[in-house]
């Protein structure tokens, strides 16, 4: 029963680690709400690290602060999901890899947006997008270390329960 459960789990993690993606990709290219429905006549990127971020801080109050919320922390919040979903879903757990595909998959959207010209490359995006996918690791890390505590904790319950002693006083391991 418990191996069912298990396939059961990881099944239904593939499945929602696919629908993020799916969400992800036309979000980030295709969405309408952020104006990505066509080429943009004058087309703008950021290379230099850091300007938008301080732009959209500095203008906070031209701008609104729903707007710089959702530039800055939404970059961060939709890189999350991917940050969990990578370890839980390759056998690569570590902390480098989930690095290497939030970054690579955030280049990878900023490069397409740069020669579609449907939306705007720019590093601080790639920053803050890298920065998401660490925090995804990172919540991915705690519940991975609370499961195996878990696991551990009813394991050795379960065999200081097969411990019983013998006539003599001696423990017996059934």
């Amino acid at each position: 029963m418990r191996v069912h459960q298990e396939k059961r789990m990881r099944i239904a993690g593939k499945i929602l680690f696919a629908s993020y993606l799916v969400f992800l990709v036309y979000f980030l290219i295709f969405s309408d709400w952020y104006g990505r429905s066509g080429e943009m006549s004058n087309y703008r990127y950021n290379l230099v690290l850091f300007k938008e971020i301080r732009r959209f801080w500095e203008n906070q109050a031209t701008l609104g602060t729903f707007a710089v919320f959702e530039n800055l922390a939404g970059n961060i919040l939709i890189f999350i999901p991917l940050g969990f979903f990578v370890p839980m879903a390759s056998r690569y757990k570590s902390f480098f890899a989930s690095l290497l595909c939030t970054f690579g998959l955030s280049l990878c959207v900023e490069i397409f947006q740069l020669i579609t010209k449907v939306g705007s490359f720019d590093v601080d995006d790639l920053l803050l997008n890298t920065i998401g996918g660490i925090i995804g690791h990172l919540i991915f890390a705690i519940f991975y270390a609370l499961r195996r505590a878990h696991v551990k904790g009813k394991n050795t319950r379960n065999k200081s329960s097969d411990k019983r002693k013998n006539s003599r006083g001696k423990e017996r391991i059934y």
